[in-house]
């Protein structure tokens, strides 16, 4: 497991044993955008090792909390742009 220097969005996908490629992250987040009352962690996409890091790591306020929240924010962009639509 990583823990030591900076972590990026990445790494986090290398980490989850997934393709951390700049085009291969933004492709993954534009293809599997989130209602917003899906929790991240709760999204049917995870392996259930996937899942269970990140509520871990979430849980832990550890070193990935940053990274996680950004993923997060940037899996339900659609739902809150669409939000500030309607207000």
């Amino acid at each position: 497991m990583m823990t030591d220097g900076e972590r990026n969005i990445n790494m986090l996908f290398e980490q989850m044993g997934m393709d951390g490629d700049d085009a291969a992250v933004e492709q993954f987040i534009q293809e599997n955008q989130l209602p917003q009352s899906l929790e991240l962690s709760d999204a049917p996409f995870w392996s259930d090792s996937q899942r269970k890091f990140l509520k871990d790591e979430y849980r832990a306020d550890a070193g990935w909390i940053e990274i996680i929240d950004e993923l997060n924010t940037r899996l339900h962009k659609d739902a809150m742009d669409a939000q500030k639509l309607t207000k």
